[in-house]
C-alpha cells in the first residue's frame, strides 16, 4: 500500500467557481469550520507544513476553495480548504456565494471522502457547525471534529469538553471527535492517520 506523505502537498488551485475545480477523480479530504477556530493551523499541523494553508490574524481570510495536491501519492489525492463561515465581515452577496459553492462541493463532489471540522474547544458547536454536519449526513459523508486549542484548557476540562461534544452527536452516527492542538501537537498524529486512511480509501 502506498504511504501518503502529506508533507508533499502543494497548492494547485484556488477556485472561486465550480468550473475551476480539478477533475472529480481520486480522493479528497476537506477542511471546513467557523472562522477563527484555527482551521488553517490545523490543516498545516496535519500536513506537517507551517505555511501550506495561509493562517491569518484576520478571520475569514479563506475566500475560495483551495485544493492541495499530495505529490507522489501514486494517484490523485488532495486536501481541500473550504471558506471559513460565521464570522467574516463580507458583503452579503459574497457570503451567499460562499455558502452556495460550499454546499455544492459537499453534496456533489464524488471524490470527497470525508470532512474535517475544526471547532474551538472553549465554545459549543454552533448552529452553522450543526448545519454542516447535517449536510454531511444527507450524503453519508463521514465527518471528524477537531476540538482545537485544547492547550488552552486543563486536561480535566478538555476531557469534559470532549465528552460534552460527543453527547451532542448522538444523532450523527458518522461523526467522530478528538482533542487537538496545533501548539502542543496534541492529537495531530491521530488526525493525520484519519486523513491518510480516507485518502488511501
Amino acid at each position: 500500500m502506498t504511504i501518503i506523505d502529506l508533507t508533499q502537498a502543494v497548492c494547485t488551485v484556488a477556485a472561486h467557481h465550480r468550473a475551476q475545480w480539478p477533475a472529480d477523480g481520486g480522493a479528497e479530504v476537506a477542511f471546513a469550520g467557523r472562522s477563527n477556530v484555527g482551521k488553517s493551523s490545523a490543516l498545516n499541523a496535519i500536513a506537517g507544513r507551517k505555511q501550506l494553508a495561509r493562517a491569518s490574524k484576520t478571520p475569514g481570510r479563506t475566500r475560495q476553495i483551495v485544493f492541495f495536491e499530495v505529490a507522489g501519492a501514486g494517484a490523485e489525492r488532495r486536501l481541500v480548504d473550504l471558506p471559513g463561515y460565521g464570522y467574516a465581515k463580507v458583503p452579503d452577496q459574497m457570503r451567499r456565494h460562499w455558502e452556495t459553492i460550499t454546499a455544492e462541493y459537499l453534496t456533489r463532489r464524488a471524490c470527497l471522502k470525508a470532512l474535517v471540522l475544526p471547532t474551538d474547544i472553549r465554545r459549543p458547536l454552533t448552529e452553522l457547525d450543526q448545519l454542516m454536519l447535517s449536510c454531511c449526513a444527507e450524503v453519508n459523508l463521514p465527518a471528524h471534529i477537531l476540538l482545537t486549542k485544547a492547550d488552552k484548557l486543563s486536561r480535566a476540562r478538555a476531557a469534559a469538553a470532549l465528552q460534552k461534544t460527543r453527547a451532542q452527536l448522538t444523532t450523527h452516527a458518522e461523526v467522530t471527535v478528538q482533542l487537538f492542538s496545533a501548539v502542543d501537537k496534541r492529537g495531530v498524529e491521530e488526525a493525520r492517520e484519519k486523513v491518510r486512511g480516507w485518502l488511501t480509501g
